[in-house]
């Protein structure tokens, strides 16, 4: 029988990326830190549990001894959904063999990975399921898991789900793990569970696959964001449920008094909080129950930070595609969401909430509250070159009628065991590889583009922006938060810091910024030039007449507003 207390535990975070669920750096998934708090519930002291992402193992090649040499090996991880990441790489298969191989103690693995490993991360595939030659894999909870096996001295447990108080407490007395992830504690955003389920079975998805809704009351969330605001996190999102909207009430209709308990009640134990925001919301929600949704996202547009996503889960504008694959929205429906969340959510800071949605020259020039995000899936039963048509029409539509999308999502299904969808697999994904890329150009070049300039217009100021690499003599980052924009900058800057940033242009799914405000007496000639209005020769201009002690003084003659992106600081002179 191993004692507990005598243990030495290394925990393996290879990310996961599931429809409710984000854990790709700078997010910290839900499974880590419940881990951490369910081998210290179950005797294993804190200093004896280590914690490493599979990037830091890649990178400093000299951290897999404490693979070697522990106790207990706790693998996470697993991708169900395809996605393209920036701040980190998701595991792979053969990367996770090696930390089995690897590992001399007992191996558990765990996480969304129990519902099938594929080649890759990326839409148009099939996974089956593999054990990838751990000792243990968790069918049920890995945290349940994780306490079970500790429990037994090491010998097994059953493929359990751990219930509400575990959870709850688990979350608390595991959130000392973040002081081990490589980005804490400035670039660290924590992924909130406030209940996992879904009301709904569409073919594709694998949140079903964990039963009905179940929640966790506000005061435990609260609570959870207290520790984690001990541990030096200052930055959240409410991510891991299928329906923010539904929470605390029946699995479907809102409860807008578990969500004010809930947002009041974050904002009341972290008031220095620097990022709130959320990530799915199910559009039939708002359209069955318009009037407790349009109260349930006010209270979030009042309590969030600015620039925050809903992710509608529309997938297919096409009743055909939407009949055969039981999907809980139309296209009518979903375009009423669309309007109803621009019109209580898309103010911005500065201005009435009433004036919702705004855009154009005389919108503050900060991002929105809270705007929908469209997800789109291809490759479902039904599909038919009618039907990206038909997708492509109704984003359009939104545009054509004054709101505004912050995020547009486009991807092919993954095949999972469990889902209606293992039977047809990737079939129609494949046979429609070359219709999906045509028409993925044309949406973000005809309604991506234009979508982002409404939302966030010249002059749009985004504070902290992280800068995390360069490429083509640009240095790029984003802020933290749910589907932040990508920025890029004129100029290679040091990365790993954060500077405010004015947008002065737009691509498909970023922008290009510079530094805010802009000191005309030290800006660079690509920094200037980025400006609308200004080119090389009035660059040049600006450069030749320095300095200047007002922007009045450097008499431009432009027609754009200057005063949106610079500002002018005395130049300091030599002794």
């Amino acid at each position: 029988m191993t004692d507990p207390e005598t243990l030495s535990v290394t925990i393996v975070d290879g990310y996961v990326d599931e429809p409710a669920h984000f854990g790709v750096p700078p997010y910290i998934s839900t499974y880590p830190r419940y881990a951490a708090g369910a081998l210290v519930d179950a005797g294993v002291p804190r200093g004896q549990i280590t914690y490493h992402t599979i990037d830091r193992l890649r990178d400093e090649p000299d951290y897999w001894r404490d693979v070697d040499e522990a106790d207990l090996l706790i693998y996470l991880g697993g991708m169900t959904v395809p996605g393209k990441y920036v701040g980190g790489t998701p595991a792979e298969p053969d990367e996770v063999r090696k930390l089995a191989w690897t590992a001399n103690g007992t191996s558990l693995m765990g996480g969304p990975v129990k519902f099938g490993v594929g080649d890759e991360n990326a839409g148009a595939t099939e996974t089956e399921r593999q054990d990838l030659d751990f000792d243990f894999v968790a069918k049920g909870d890995v945290e349940a898991a994780v306490f079970d096996l500790v429990e037994s001295g090491l010998e097994g447990f059953n493929n359990r789900m751990r219930d509400i108080d575990e959870v709850s407490r688990w979350a608390q007395e595991g959130a000392f793990i973040v002081e081990q992830h490589p980005n804490h504690p400035e670039h660290l955003i924590a992924e909130l569970e406030t209940s996992r389920g879904c009301a709904y079975r569409c073919s594709f998805c694998t949140e079903p696959l964990y039963g009905n809704p179940s929640f966790r009351p506000p005061p435990t969330v609260v609570g959870e964001v207290d520790a984690l605001s001990d541990f030096g996190v200052k930055h959240f999102r409410i991510g891991r449920q299928a329906d923010i909207l539904a929470y605390g009430g029946d699995g479907e209709a809102p409860n807008p008094d578990a969500l004010r308990q809930l947002y009041s009640g974050i904002r009341e134990v972290a008031p220095d909080l620097e990022t709130l925001h959320l990530d799915n919301m199910n559009p039939i929600t708002i359209v069955n129950w318009p009037e407790q949704s349009r109260e349930g996202i006010r209270i979030i547009a009042e309590h969030n930070t600015p620039g925050d996503t809903a992710a509608f889960g529309l997938e297919s504008a096409d009743p055909v595609v939407q009949e055969e694959n039981n999907l809980n929205v139309s296209a009518e429906e979903c375009f009423e969401a669309v309007k109803i969340v621009n019109e209580e959510a898309g103010w911005r800071p500065g201005e009435d909430p009433a004036d919702a949605p705004t855009f154009g020259d005389d919108a503050p020039r900060r991002l929105p509250k809270l705007l929908p995000g469209i997800n789109l899936l291809h490759g479902l039963k039904g599909e038919r070159e009618e039907t990206y048509e038909r997708n492509r029409a109704f984003l359009q539509r939104v545009y054509d009628e004054g709101y505004m999308l912050r995020r547009i999502n486009i991807r092919q299904v993954m095949a999972f065991d469990g889902t209606d969808m293992s039977d047809t697999g990737a079939e129609i994904a494949n046979e429609h590889k070359q219709l999906f890329k045509r028409y993925k150009k044309r949406v973000r070049e005809e309604i991506d583009n234009p979508m982002l300039e409404r939302v966030a217009p010249p002059g749009t100021v985004l504070p902290d922006i992280h800068l995390e690499y360069h490429q083509d003599g640009k240095t790029f980052g984003r802020q933290l938060g749910t589907y932040p924009l990508l920025v890029g900058i004129p100029g290679e800057r040091q990365l790993g810091r954060t500077i405010d940033v004015a947008v002065v242009d737009h691509g498909y799914r970023s922008v290009t910024g510079v530094p805010y405000p802009l000191d005309l007496n030290a800006a660079s000639m690509n920094e200037l030039t980025a400006i609308p209005g200004i080119g090389d020769s009035t660059a040049g201009d600006i450069v030749v007449n320095r300095p200047y002690e007002s922007i009045a003084d450097a008499d431009l003659g432009t027609e754009f507003d200057l005063s949106r992106f610079v500002t002018t600081r005395p130049l300091e002179l030599a002794d």
